[in-house]
């Protein structure tokens, strides 16, 4: 056990990564050491930031604090403390079962923690992250919170309101984080389509982004998480003009039948997705779309299914997720709707689901074979420099394969690679230019 060492876990999304990095920096200046998710954690102190999103991320993050609780009783740590999604959503419930953790705190409130070891917020460093990314690249969150109220969702539950931080806040994070050596931006928020809305009723996502791309030294922005219904259509003109704004686009359908949108609340028909897909399509040439799709939604019919099925053969998604439904406690569908169909049922639907688009995504990676594009190197690993294009990002999307040779490759950097192999999951390349 390490004095004066903290171990941070982070559980779930990016969202909850930027926030581990935040208090990270403030332990720092504090005169703390920190690892992060580290496989063989030593410190004194550990720090749990879990995840509240859905069953299984929330058993996920359970199983962790126990994990830790045992290290306390076995003498392997002196203090532990769980803050984030779960513990605002379920503080007094776990602070009853687990007695061992020395202090639960919410997704807000988490800074409290650093009062509570004695230390103080250092002002100077309040916006600052300590990146647990490769250098090169960093997740912005532009906005907490979430006006939609998808009857499935808890995050509502969890993170109140839409709340969108200031153009020049943000902008300012990224000018400090490109002055560190980040080429590379991952926009995050649960709702990205909406910002700026909470402030004064206009969406200035196009705006912000266009100003982002204008920086010296920003070479990729990637937008995640975007909501079909009421889309600003400006933005797409600003990933097809702004050539350092990647041609990719986050944005979650959840279904395509009427009748699943309408139980969903989701706000959107059928006829305004597929409208909306082409319009994206059109008006930026070549983008790479990610969704993410629900299926087992109370009420899914055999019929709903079959739709969904033809949805994802027709639009063809360069790059898809999907889960099973799971009921939240607090959500319109858990207190209106029968959790009825079966996880069997489920579980089938979701491997078929899955089983077309891995196809889709074989047939789409194979027509890039013979192409150059612009690579970013992520890691070594193995025999293999391991790469990602515009049209991919970090930990979720397939990833370029370039074998080690004479040539040394610098993590960080961009080479033009020419597509040589492909699979349903990666590309393999080689290197035919440096671009940096």
């Amino acid at each position: 056990m390490k004095k004066n060492q903290i171990d941070i876990v982070t559980m779930g999304c990016s969202k909850n990564l930027v926030d581990s990095e935040l208090i990270m920096k403030q332990f720092e200046v504090n005169g703390y050491y920190c690892t992060h998710d580290s496989e063989c954690p030593e410190g004194e102190i550990a720090v749990i930031n879990t995840c509240g999103f859905i069953e299984a991320a929330k058993e996920e993050s359970i199983n962790t604090i126990l994990e830790f609780v045992n290290r306390k009783k076995n003498g392997q740590l002196n203090r532990l403390y769980v803050m984030g999604c779960l513990s605002e959503r379920y503080k007094d419930e776990l602070e009853k079962e687990l007695p061992e953790v020395d202090k639960f705190y919410g997704k807000f409130n988490y800074k409290q923690l650093l009062s509570d070891l004695g230390k103080a917020e250092i002002p100077s460093c309040d916006g600052l992250r300590h990146l647990t990314t490769p250098r090169h690249y960093a997740y912005v969150k532009i906005a907490e919170g979430c006006d939609r109220h998808c009857a499935y969702c808890a995050i509502p539950l969890i993170t109140g309101k839409h709340h969108s931080r200031s153009i020049e806040n943000i902008l300012g994070e990224v000018r400090e984080l490109v002055a560190q050596g980040v080429k590379e931006f991952q926009i995050i928020e649960q709702e990205l389509t909406y910002y700026g809305v909470d402030i004064d009723g206009k969406h200035h996502i196009a705006e912000l982004i266009s100003r982002m791309a204008d920086i010296e030294g920003v070479q990729w922005i990637r937008l995640h998480y975007a909501y079909p219904n009421q889309f600003p259509l400006e933005l797409l003109d600003v990933i097809a003009e702004k050539p350092n704004v990647c041609k990719y686009l986050d944005i979650a359908f959840q279904h395509i039948s009427d009748h699943m949108l309408k139980r969903m609340h989701r706000h959107v028909t059928k006829s305004e997705t597929m409208n909306l897909i082409e319009k994206i399509r059109r008006r930026v040439p070549g983008i790479h779309l990610r969704t993410t799709l629900m299926v087992g939604f109370p009420g899914e019919t055999d019929d709903d299914f079959e739709e969904l099925k033809e949805f994802i053969s027709r639009v063809r998604f360069e790059r898809m997720g999907a889960f099973a439904y799971s009921e939240e406690d607090g959500t319109y569908s858990a207190t209106h709707y029968k959790d009825d169909v079966s996880n069997e049922v489920k579980q089938q639907r979701l491997d078929e689901l899955l089983a077309i688009q891995q196809e889709i995504s074989r047939q789409l990676e194979a027509k890039k074979v013979g192409k150059i594009f612009k690579v970013v190197i992520d890691r070594k690993e193995g025999d293999y420099y391991v790469g990602r294009t515009e049209y991919c990002s970090p930990e979720v999307d397939p990833e370029v394969l370039i074998p080690v040779g004479k040539k040394v490759l610098c993590v960080g950097n961009f080479y033009s690679v020419r597509i040589t192999e492909s699979d349903e999951f990666d590309l393999f390349g080689e290197v035919v230019s440096y671009d940096d």
